[in-house]
């Protein structure tokens, strides 16, 4: 089997599963399952071919490492949003916001996007751009601690990075 049609596949499997899950809790409806199938479909075919790009070896550890980024993922949303919380209810409004620029030793456009998605949703901060062939990626950080790109990476994304790369590199 092709890799866009197991793409395509995987797609209409994972859709229409978030979908029963959103929809189906508590009551079933049959309008409501032929609904989710139908528009599980047309997702799989306008956007099937971006979930798996190459093919690669299932390894039990991405599981794991999947697991892991959920978990930081959620963590540091939590602390970024009592850290925002503090500096809007402080009296002197202590912020330096500033646009930083952070290394990032991934190459996959899948862990790039990840990783800014990440960094975006983690409130405090924001992608603004990435530089995939140098390696760079430049964040609006609304409590600029450091200007050094080391540091900058290690506090910004180095609390992802080694986990996304386990995962999709």
């Amino acid at each position: 089997m092709r890799i866009k049609v197991k793409s395509r596949i995987t797609v209409f499997i994972l859709s229409f599963i978030t979908y029963f899950i959103i929809t189906q809790i508590g009551k079933f409806d049959w309008q409501e399952l032929v609904v989710g199938i139908v528009i599980s479909f047309i997702t799989a075919i306008v956007a099937g071919d971006i979930l798996i790009m190459e093919k690669r070896k299932f390894k039990f550890s991405r599981i794991f490492y999947t697991i892991c980024y959920i978990v930081r993922l959620l963590w540091e949303i939590i602390k970024a949003n009592f850290h925002v919380a503090y500096l809007v209810i402080h009296p002197n409004l202590p912020i330096k916001p500033g646009i930083v620029k952070i290394k990032t030793n991934l190459k996959t456009d899948a862990g790039l996007t990840m990783l800014a998605n990440s960094i975006t949703l983690t409130p405090g901060t924001m992608t603004v751009d990435i530089n995939k062939e140098k390696g760079e990626m430049y964040i609006h950080w609304i409590d600029v601690k450091t200007t050094d790109v080391d540091e900058a990476t290690e506090a910004i994304g180095g609390r992802f990075e080694k986990i996304i790369k386990e995962i999709f590199e």
